[in-house]
C-alpha cells in the first residue's frame, strides 16, 4: 500500500481579469470597488499571443491565459515554455462555465435553421462543444489527466475546485488546473437581461496538488484546502462547515448577497438568522468584476487566498462588514516567494497507479486543527436556488525546504 497526497493544496494561481492581475489586486479591488470608467478589456494576445488562436472564442481564450498564469505561479511550467515539466498524465484539468461558449452554440443553431449545416465552418464549429475550454487548456499544455467541464449554475465555480481536489485525493492525478471563466457578448446580455457592464468578462484559474507531491518538487502552497459541502439552504451549509456558529475569519459571500436588519435580508437562512456573525467581514467579488455564474467560487479562492496571504503577513486591516484597508499591499506572489525545487520526471510517473487514500480533501491535517478565525470562509448559490456549496481554505504552514528529501516510491506508483 502506497502513501495517499495527505492535504489537497493550492499551489498556484492565474487571474486574467482587467485591472487585477494578482490574488491581492482581486482583494483590494473587492473590498473598495473602483469608481469611474471600467477599466480596458483583458487582452488575451498579451499573454498568449494570437498565433493559433484566431478562431477559439473569448472564453476559451480567457481560460487559456488564466491556466498559463497558474501552472506558472505553481512552477510546473518554466517562463519561457508552454509545456509541463511532470508528466502529461499526473495533472488534470477542471473547468467551470456556464455561458462561455452560448454565444457560439446559439449562432450555430441559428445557422442550421435559417439555412443548412453546409453554411458552417469547420474551424469554429468545434467550439459549440460543452467541453471546449477544459479541452483546449489540456491540449494547450499537453495534460493528458482525467478532463472535466462544469455547467452546474451557481454553484458551478465551487464544485470545480471540489471535483479536482477529489481527483487528487482519489489518487488519480497528482495535481490539477481548476478553471472558472465567463464572457458576455448579446448572447448572454439577451439571456440574462443584463447590460455588458454588469457581467464578468474573465478567468481564473488555481492549480490543486497533494501536499506530499508539492512537497516533493519543493514547491511552497498558498492554501489548504479544508471542507467541502453542498447543502439545500445557506445556513445549513455554513453550520455544517464551521458548527457551533465558530466564526471564520472572513466569509466570501454568494453573488449579490444582502442581509436586512436582525436578520431579514435576502439569502438569510429558513429561521429567519444570519448565518455569519455580523462582526466577520464579507466580501461579495462580483461587486468588483461583475456577475460571475460559473466562474464564482474559483474567483472567490483566488481573493481568498490573497487575504490569507495578508492576514498571515499580519496586513490585514478590516474594520467591519465589507470594509477593507485599500493602501498598497505586497502583492501573493512577493509575499509568498515559492521555491521551484528540483524537477525529477521519473519520479512523477504514474500518479494513479494503485494509490490508496490516506487523507481525503476534507481531513484535518494534524492533532492541532487550525482555528476557524484564521480560516476563510466561501459559498455561493443561495436558498432561493435550492442548492449552496461551500469550502473552507485555510492557510499551511511552511513544510517546504529549498532541497527537500524526496519521499520514497514505491513499485506501484512506478508501474506506469
Amino acid at each position: 500500500m502506497t502513501h495517499g497526497p495527505g492535504e489537497v493544496v493550492v499551489t498556484g494561481v492565474g487571474l486574467a481579469l482587467p485591472g487585477a492581475d494578482t490574488p491581492d489586486a482581486l482583494l483590494r479591488r473587492t473590498a473598495c470597488p473602483v469608481t469611474g470608467p471600467a477599466a480596458e478589456p483583458f487582452d488575451t494576445a498579451a499573454r498568449i499571443g494570437r498565433r493559433g488562436h484566431r478562431y477559439k472564442d473569448r472564453a476559451t481564450r480567457l481560460a487559456l491565459c488564466a491556466a498559463l498564469d497558474a501552472l506558472r505561479d505553481a512552477r510546473l511550467i518554466p517562463s519561457d515554455g508552454e509545456e509541463v515539466t511532470v508528466p502529461g498524465e499526473t495533472v488534470g484539468v477542471v473547468a467551470s462555465s456556464n455561458l462561455g461558449n452560448l454565444d457560439t452554440a446559439c449562432l450555430t443553431a441559428a445557422a442550421i435553421a435559417e439555412r443548412s449545416a453546409v453554411d458552417l465552418s469547420p474551424m469554429s464549429l468545434p467550439n459549440a462543444s460543452s467541453n471546449v475550454i477544459a479541452s483546449w487548456v489540456a491540449i494547450r499544455h499537453g495534460l493528458r489527466g482525467p478532463n472535466l467541464m462544469l455547467c452546474n449554475g451557481a454553484t458551478s465555480g465551487l464544485d470545480a475546485v471540489h471535483w479536482g481536489a477529489a481527483l487528487v485525493a482519489a489518487g488519480r492525478v497528482r495535481r490539477a488546473v481548476v478553471i472558472g471563466v465567463e464572457t458576455h457578448n448579446a448572447v448572454v446580455e439577451d439571456l440574462l437581461g443584463r447590460s455588458a457592464d454588469e457581467l464578468l468578462d474573465g478567468a481564473a484559474a488555481i492549480v490543486v496538488e497533494g501536499a506530499r507531491w508539492a512537497e516533493g518538487r519543493g514547491a511552497r502552497a498558498a492554501a489548504t484546502l479544508g471542507r467541502y459541502e453542498r447543502r439545500a439552504g445557506l445556513s445549513g451549509c455554513v453550520e455544517a462547515l464551521l458548527p457551533g456558529g465558530a466564526a471564520p475569519g472572513v466569509w466570501f459571500t454568494p453573488e449579490r448577497y444582502a442581509e436586512g436588519p436582525a436578520g431579514a435580508g435576502v439569502g438569510t437562512g429558513t429561521d429567519g438568522a444570519v448565518p455569519v456573525p455580523e462582526a466577520v467581514p464579507r466580501y461579495d467579488v462580483t461587486s468588483a468584476v461583475g456577475r460571475a455564474s460559473g466562474a464564482l467560487g474559483v474567483l472567490q479562492c483566488a481573493a481568498a487566498i490573497g487575504w490569507l496571504a495578508r492576514n498571515e503577513a499580519g496586513t490585514d486591516a478590516e474594520t467591519g462588514a465589507g470594509t477593507q484597508d485599500a493602501g498598497p499591499q505586497a502583492g501573493l506572489q512577493d509575499a509568498e516567494p515559492r521555491a521551484a525545487g528540483p524537477q525529477v520526471a521519473g519520479s512523477e510517473a504514474g500518479a494513479g497507479s494503485g494509490t490508496a487514500l490516506d487523507v481525503g480533501p476534507g481531513a484535518a491535517p494534524g492533532p492541532a486543527p487550525v482555528p476557524a478565525s484564521r480560516q476563510a470562509l466561501i459559498t455561493s448559490g443561495d436558498d432561493t436556488a435550492d442548492a449552496v456549496a461551500g469550502l473552507l481554505l485555510r492557510p499551511t504552514p511552511d513544510r517546504c525546504h529549498p532541497h527537500p528529501s524526496r519521499a520514497p516510491l514505491s513499485v506501484m506508483e512506478c508501474s506506469r
